[in-house]
């Protein structure tokens, strides 16, 4: 559980954001922006732990953040064109 916590968490404000500063209604829901983003953010974590050996490494939480604003940032423009 604490192992994906920062993912999970990180997901969920990342979304709130996304959805405050385009202030634009996606096709997509919330919840399922949240799961998309969360679920990245587990490989990352995932990711960081095979590489490292080690979990909790400032670069696998920076990378972790990158991820999932990149992914937000993606399902927001795709829709955005779309809409």
């Amino acid at each position: 559980m604490n192992f994906l916590l920062p993912a999970w968490a990180l997901a969920l404000g990342i979304t709130a954001w996304g959805s405050l500063q385009f202030r634009r209604q996606t096709q997509i829901r919330w919840i399922w922006r949240w799961l998309i983003n969360a679920l990245a953010g587990m490989g990352v974590l995932v990711a960081g732990l095979v590489l490292t050996g080690n979990d909790g490494k400032m670069a696998t939480y920076g990378a972790l953040v990158l991820v999932c604003a990149t992914v937000e940032w993606l399902l927001q423009m795709r829709f955005r064109q779309r809409g």
